[in-house]
């Protein structure tokens, strides 16, 4: 089977117009940003293994945001210090085929690991179309792995895109990253799939499931019974950080400012209810108690996904006065990142909020999470 060409020129003028059109704030700050640097060369010397391209310790999806911020971060530095990294990795070898059946093949039904590898995918597209490089099987492999997700959508439960091609759960995370990639490459690439139309009708659909409660946080999913009920289960914050990525996208498309509104009711609920002294705390998070999400290892980069998820809001929502309503938000979990979160070789644990890295584990999930506290904070913290 086929993978579709997309050539790099048409991607750098969709890029460029959109860029254009919604211009967006350029402010990095210096020392924080050298500050993510430091971490992410940690990261690479203690994780990264050149011989399979994967991080030791970590999973496809996790290895698909680490590349992500690595990328995110060389776009913010003007740097290449990372450069190589995409082309080494597993995930970038396997984009030199685009083919559906090797994706099909590599993802194994699960469409949320997907959701995250197109990002992933698109980000380092970004970065190599900056530096004047080829992005083409980058941009392939992302429509590719994007059309297996859409083909995932059908009428159970009234619509959504099912976790996994076993067809047993219809979930937040999965939906709301059908919803950011879709509204993202109505941005890009408007003319390359109906990606308006989808993520217009994932938000539809998202907002009519009732994951959403009435703490205005996302739970994890639907009852799997056949009610299609919120199963009340655990509002992790990186499901609030990807409706609201996603829900900037589709208003930089749209401009519909309701969209952010709705973005704000979730961010917001997540700063009160989901922090502890003004740091993040993910539920299983347990300094006292040793951790328990060293059981939960998915979650250990969930924080960090929430940061970056908001740096990607307001860069979408492109204004100053968002911009400055979170901004100390953002410094403060890189603050803690620094202060509590990092030990003596400079890598990051899962606790941010207690000192001394207390009840902490360090893994490329950990370090890959205070990374994009960072990153985020360089952009939209105080300097």
């Amino acid at each position: 089977m086929r993978g579709f060409l997309l050539p790099s020129v048409v991607s750098v003028v969709s890029i460029l117009t959109a860029v254009n059109a919604n211009p967006i704030e350029k402010r990095q700050c210096a020392a924080t940003l050298n500050t993510a640097l430091s971490v992410a060369t940690t990261l690479q010397s203690h994780y990264f293994n050149t011989g399979n391209g994967q991080y030791t310790g970590g999973s496809l999806w996790t290895d698909a945001n680490t590349l992500e911020d690595l990328h995110n971060l060389m776009l913010a530095t003007g740097t290449d210090q990372f450069g190589a990294v995409a082309d080494q990795s597993f995930i970038g070898k396997s984009a030199q085929d685009s083919s559906t059946a090797h994706w099909q093949s590599i993802l194994g039904g699960s469409n949320d690991d997907a959701g995250w590898i197109v990002m992933a995918l698109w980000k380092i597209a970004d970065y190599k179309i900056a530096r004047g490089l080829n992005a083409t099987p980058y941009l392939n492999s992302a429509l590719t792995i994007y059309d297996i997700i859409a083909a995932q959508w059908d009428s159970v439960c009234g619509g959504g895109v099912w976790w996994s091609t076993a067809h047993t759960y219809k979930n937040a995370i999965t939906n709301e990253l059908f919803l950011l990639t879709s509204a993202t490459g109505a941005i890009n690439f408007p003319t390359q799939r109906p990606f308006l139309a989808n993520a217009q009708k994932t938000w539809a659909w998202l907002q009519s499931s009732g994951m959403r409660n009435s703490n205005n946080l996302w739970n994890d999913g639907l009852t799997q019974d056949g009610t299609c009920k919120n199963n009340g289960q655990t509002t992790w914050t990186y499901n609030q950080g990807v409706i609201a990525s996603g829900l900037a996208a589709l208003y930089a498309v749209t401009k519909d400012t309701s969209l952010l509104t709705q973005a704000e009711l979730t961010l917001d609920a997540t700063i009160r209810l989901l922090s502890t002294n003004n740091i993040l705390k993910e539920s299983c998070d347990n300094a006292a108690a040793g951790e328990p999400c060293a059981t939960k290892t998915r979650s250990q980069i969930f924080k960090g996904i929430w940061t970056k998820s908001l740096q990607f809001y307001l860069d979408r929502a492109n204004d100053p006065a968002r911009n400055a309503k979170y901004s100390g938000f953002l410094g403060s979990q890189s603050s803690a990142v620094f202060h509590f979160g990092t030990d003596a070789a400079n890598d990051v644990g899962s606790v941010w909020y207690a000192p001394n890295a207390g009840g902490s584990v360090f893994t490329p999930k950990t370090s890959a999470s205070g990374l994009e506290a960072h990153i985020a904070a360089a952009k939209y913290g105080p300097c």
